[in-house]
């Protein structure tokens, strides 16, 4: 059990750490099977979606797209289903709004989640560095007010010192390549639902062309 105020504080901290950790594996979690449901998993799953919706946007049947894209949590699908309904904003309002509506709906959740990794990532060796203030701070009380060392005191806020900062690193180093993982994951699927939401418009175009006439 902890014997002084300093041995509470490096308690303190190693929850504080276990804390952080859980925290960031939790919203790397989050934000990895989040990708996961807004994209299709292979290009070609993709195209054999839009080649099947692909006739009727062409052919400005416009009713069939919408019931086949409906309560898909896809982002192209989604996107595509929010383009059809706004057919009446025309073209240009509908690419605008299909962008906008894909920063802010999919793309703003993700950041969020990604920013508390980022700040677990500063925090977790800054507390480790908390942990070895404290620790020294205690290695030195105890050789100031003991008439002969205790060397196992002494060892007790060394241990302190030295194992917060490893785990604080420890916490930091793994986000850090996960963190570059999920980003790497983030980009393939904008491209991918860029193709896609391109490939959409070209369709889109021609059915509202051959609905006006």
């Amino acid at each position: 059990m902890p014997q002084n105020i300093y041995d509470w504080i490096g308690l303190i901290d190693y929850c504080a750490l276990a804390a952080v950790a859980l925290f960031g594996a939790f919203c790397c979690i989050l934000v990895w099977s989040r990708v996961g449901q807004k994209w299709f998993k292979t290009e070609e799953e993709q195209n054999a979606f839009l080649d099947s919706i692909e006739p009727d946007l062409i052919a400005g049947n416009f009713e069939a797209v919408e019931a086949a894209c409906e309560g898909d949590q896809r982002a192209v699908p989604m996107l595509i289903h929010l383009g059809v309904s706004n057919k009446h904003l025309g073209y240009a309002k509908v690419k605008h709004l299909l962008t906008e509506r894909f920063q802010r709906d999919v793309l703003a959740e993700l950041e969020k989640n990604i920013s508390w990794v980022t700040t677990v990532i500063k925090t977790a060796p800054m507390l480790g560095l908390f942990g070895t203030v404290v620790g020294m701070i205690g290695a030195f009380a105890t050789l100031a007010t003991a008439q002969s060392v205790d060397a196992t005191a002494l060892a007790s806020d060394i241990n302190v010192a030295l194992y917060t900062t490893a785990i604080g690193l420890s916490i930091a180093i793994p986000l850090v390549m996960v963190l570059n993982a999920v980003n790497n994951r983030i980009r393939h699927m904008e491209e991918l639902v860029g193709s896609g939401v391109t490939r959409f418009l070209e369709a889109f175009r021609l059915g509202l062309a051959k609905k006006s006439k």
